[in-house]
């Protein structure tokens, strides 16, 4: 039996984007599966000025264009909770007329002063709503107030340790939930079981056996309409800055005392701490960028919707990382992520070493050698494992060959696996944050993209330097060139 949460949940730009695609959607789905019934409220704020029945037609036909085979009897019942409060966050006036709502709320369906404020909008409000939320007194006294927020937190060390501060005014750190939509993937979660799970794995997690670890989020569409955020930010703070980096830390963190939020986040918090923070020329040498141009039926980045046409921002980004630590030290960390690139995947690839003596090449004298033991997490679309090993080629002699054993989720797997929102809406609900940034895992990785991006900052480019439908630019395999490597996903075009 799914267990059945209490809670108010206060969506500041509830009729945003994000809003109507993923949090109503994710929150109909925990109702489903009995984890929200009679005891839950939903208020959704903007500037809009929208009636009751107006915001829920919206949420109901976000229900729709998620789930089209979903129940809409129960979806009728489920909007029946939600209200709509037009609200302006920086009139401390509005927190009061919002006081009385959530207070009605909390009695009407026996709440328990239980409240989830959800942060969907711009990030430079992040700070005021969070010291209004207290001071206008909307903090419950009895149950449990947290707040959630979405990315990006700060734009570099400076402004996110000016961000949490303001935060660390009116909620504790652990009724902080900054979420990474990433750390909601199935496959992301699996990391830890897989490590810790399995003697077999976990004894040949470490420099001795493996040769290098490569992560890769490959998107194939490009900026589409968000250029406003996009060009500010570009790939290195909106894709390693966070998902990556929580990504890596799991990859690299020791194994917890116990799995729980608290211990997770402090062995994740020591390998980031582990991390090499590269003085500027360690970044020039270790960290590369590219812009996509053109292709026959795609535009370039510059002639892209509202991009500057001299942007200098970075749609691709690829680098080394390592860590100071007996367990990887001499072990390196190859991440990649871009835009246009060949396909949408995002996948984990562990190399062993080699054996110290190839028995089977050395009396033949052959040419080519054993391939590389490889184990390939599938984070999406698909969801599995693969682990490449060498075997005997059928047939007279003796040759060898990479052979694949394979793991993938099937039809009714992934039909019973949560998507990532709903996993953590869950995780919020519950009150777990091992799958929530901490301030020091966030502080961290800052520290480490604040030396690229200012050496970017004094730098121009060339670009465009890669084509639409690539694997970036030919410097990403350049980078693993140098140390007599190569991705082991490989496709340029």
């Amino acid at each position: 039996m799914a267990t059945e949460y209490s809670s108010l949940f206060t969506f500041f730009g509830g009729t945003g984007d994000l809003a109507k695609r993923k949090l109503y959607p994710s929150l109909f789905k925990l109702y489903v599966r009995g984890n929200l019934g009679e005891h839950f409220a939903v208020i959704g704020t903007a500037r809009d000025s929208w009636s009751d029945d107006q915001f829920r037609e919206v949420v109901t036909q976000s229900i729709r264009e998620d789930q089209p085979d979903a129940d809409m009897h129960a979806a009728s019942v489920f909007v029946t909770h939600f209200y709509y409060l037009a609200h302006d966050v920086t009139d401390k006036a509005h927190y009061a007329v919002m006081k009385d709502l959530v207070e009605k709320l909390d009695e009407q369906y026996s709440l328990k002063g239980n409240r989830i404020f959800y942060l969907s909008m711009a990030p430079r409000f992040f700070g005021e709503v969070a010291l209004n939320l207290k001071s206008e007194g909307l903090l419950s006294e009895d149950g449990s107030n947290r707040l959630v927020i979405e990315k990006p937190f700060g734009t570099d060390f400076t402004t996110a340790e000016t961000l949490n501060e303001q935060l660390s005014g009116a909620f504790e750190e652990k009724q902080i939930y900054r979420i990474d939509h990433y750390l909601g993937k199935e496959m992301v979660q699996n990391i830890q079981a897989l490590r810790f799970g399995n003697t077999l794995v976990e004894s040949l997690w470490n420099n001795r056996y493996i040769d290098n670890v490569q992560v890769t989020l490959s998107e194939k569409l490009g900026v589409e309409d968000r250029a406003g955020y996009y060009d500010t930010a570009g790939a290195l703070r909106d894709m390693v800055q966070n998902h990556i980096m929580q990504i890596v830390s799991q990859l690299a963190m020791e194994q917890p005392v116990s799995f729980t939020d608290s211990d997770v986040r402090v062995e994740k918090i020591k390998a980031l701490r582990s991390l090499r923070v590269y003085s500027p020329a360690e970044a020039a040498k270790n960290f590369i960028r590219g812009q996509y141009g053109a292709n026959d039926t795609e535009p370039a980045y510059r002639d892209e919707p509202n991009v500057p046409k001299d942007s200098a921002n970075d749609t691709f980004v690829a680098g080394k990382l390592l860590f100071d630590n007996y367990r990887w030290s001499g072990v390196p960390f190859y991440v990649r992520t871009g835009k246009r690139l060949a396909d949408k995947f995002t996948r984990i690839d562990v190399v062993f070493k080699k054996p110290l003596i190839d028995i089977f090449a050395f009396p033949q004298n052959r040419d080519n050698s054993l391939a590389p033991n490889v184990l390939t997490i599938y984070v999406e679309p698909n969801s599995g494992f693969s682990l490449q090993l060498n075997a005997k080629t059928a047939g007279q002699g003796f040759e060898t060959e990479p052979i694949h054993l394979d793991f993938q989720q099937d039809v009714a797997q992934k039909e019973e696996t949560p998507e990532p929102y709903e996993r953590l809406l869950h995780d919020t609900l519950k009150g777990d944050q091992t799958n929530f940034a901490s301030w020091d895992e966030v502080s961290y990785a800052w520290k480490f993209v604040d030396v690229i991006q200012k050496l970017w900052d004094s730098e121009t480019p060339d670009f465009p330097n890669y084509v639409s439908g690539s694997m970036g630019p030919a410097a990403s395999d350049e980078l693993l060139q140098r140390d007599h490597r190569s991705w082991i996903y490989r496709l340029n075009r």
